[in-house]
């Protein structure tokens, strides 16, 4: 009597590019779905919220029914202009006019502009101004205070329209001219290259 055979040598055999291979062998399929499964994990982290990475003064500190919704990097320059003081006669001094700045995401794309307000304005066309709450001095020498403002928005709904407070900090230069400002060169502007990191809060 011709013996029984095996389970495992009937099973049926298909042809691939490199030859033949049975159904028993690992099929791609489960490779792909555990690559599939990792990037999903994965683009849930990225999900998450940011966390502040700085610690600052009490007073910098946002309220207690607001969180960190994004940290936008910026680079860009504070405007100042040689004028008269008005609160003493004959002398003169470098006014902050405005700040031009771009702004990016964490990964370095430019997501929107800085400019005169204060006003953060996102490529979306949200945007917000700004209103000086707290500030204090800057960690880093010759650097521009940090700050806290309180926000509103003054555009379209879209990534920016729902920002409630944003923190100036991890500031780098910006600081007024250390050269003379005096009456031969009142009206004369000057360009002061900052860079800074602006945090978006918003209300939970």
């Amino acid at each position: 009597m011709r013996a029984k055979q095996s389970y495992e040598s009937v099973q049926p055999s298909r042809r691939t590019e490199r030859g033949w291979r049975t159904a028993a062998n690992p099929s791609k399929t489960s490779k792909v779905t555990g690559l599939l499964l990792m990037l999903l994990v994965a683009g849930c982290a990225g999900l998450q919220p940011p966390k502040s990475t700085v610690e600052v003064p009490d007073k910098l500190k946002p309220g207690a029914n607001e969180s960190l919704a994004m940290v936008v990097p910026a680079k860009g320059v504070q405007i100042y202009e040689c004028r008269a003081r008005k609160d003493q006669p004959g002398g003169y001094e470098w006014a902050f006019v405005a700040p031009e700045a771009d702004l990016f995401d964490a990964g370095g794309k430019r997501i929107g502009k800085h400019y005169a307000g204060p006003h953060w304005e996102a490529a979306d066309g949200s945007k917000i101004v700004g209103a000086l709450k707290e500030r204090a001095d800057a960690p880093a020498a010759d650097a521009i205070p940090w700050v806290l403002l309180t926000a509103k928005s003054v555009g379209p709904a879209g990534s920016f329209s729902k920002v409630t407070s944003v923190q100036r900090v991890n500031t780098v230069g910006g600081v007024a001219p250390k050269t003379d400002c005096s009456q031969a060169t009142v009206g004369t502007p000057a360009r002061i290259n900052y860079t800074a990191d602006y945090y978006f809060l918003t209300t939970k």
